[in-house]
């Protein structure tokens, strides 16, 4: 097994708001590495992080919207999908 973990540098731009913001954190590789580690796991699993649908998703999503709602939970304002198929789910168990 090979322990030796290479790393890679990653660059990218900073206006000058955010880079004045991360110069005052104190690690700031390690809290960068943690945001992105973050960011990806919540990136949605049909647009990838992408924001739009390409033509081929916004079918699928088509398809899975026959039997599928939005709806906003009454507790937190977050969106999230039911499915019509089951009829035990209530806000309750949101």
């Amino acid at each position: 097994m090979n322990t030796n973990k290479k790393e890679s540098i990653i660059s990218f731009k900073a206006d000058d708001s955010l880079q004045k913001a991360l110069s005052l954190v104190p690690n700031r590789s390690e809290f960068i590495r943690t945001a992105i580690l973050s960011a990806l796991e919540h990136i949605c699993p049909l647009c990838q992080g992408k924001g739009i649908l390409t033509p081929s998703q916004k079918s699928h999503w088509n398809k899975f919207e026959l039997n599928h709602k939005v709806q906003q939970c009454h507790e937190c304002n977050a969106p999230y999908i039911i499915c019509s198929f089951n009829a035990e789910h209530t806000e309750a168990a949101h």
